[in-house]
């Protein structure tokens, strides 16, 4: 068994696969539309979803709100540098909402970002945890 994918519910699949694509630097693997289900997949990752587990960004149509909750935590991923990864985002119109530093109760350095629906995204500076 192995990772395949997770899945986000968006309020606006194309400012979701702006963000993913050109503030995360990921690649559209593929889009989908359902027309008899009313709505559209979109999977993007840094690798093909053969390599490497990928992101599942859901429009559901008419929909362009959710309630994020409570159970949900982050995606994480591991970048170089977190405080230059910070900048790149904030660069390329992105929303930092953790700088980058150590983690309370440890060393590991860390820092998250926001997508446009209020997803969590962490970065975790390679070699530091």
């Amino acid at each position: 068994m192995r990772i395949l994918h997770t899945m986000l519910r968006v309020g606006d699949l194309d400012r979701s696969i702006q963000f993913y694509r050109d503030v995360l630097g990921m690649k559209v693997l593929r889009r989908a539309d359902y027309p008899d289900g009313q709505f559209t997949l979109a999977f993007v990752g840094y690798q093909d979803e053969a390599d490497g587990a990928v992101i599942e960004l859901t429009y559901n149509w008419g929909v362009d709100r959710y309630e994020l909750g409570s159970a949900f935590g982050h995606i994480a991923l591991e970048v170089d540098d977190a405080a230059q990864a910070c900048e790149r985002v904030r660069q390329r119109g992105g929303k930092v909402t953790r700088e980058a530093g150590p983690m309370k109760h440890g060393k590991t350095v860390i820092a998250f970002v926001e997508d446009p629906d209020g997803y969590k995204i962490e970065f975790i500076q390679k070699g530091t945890a």
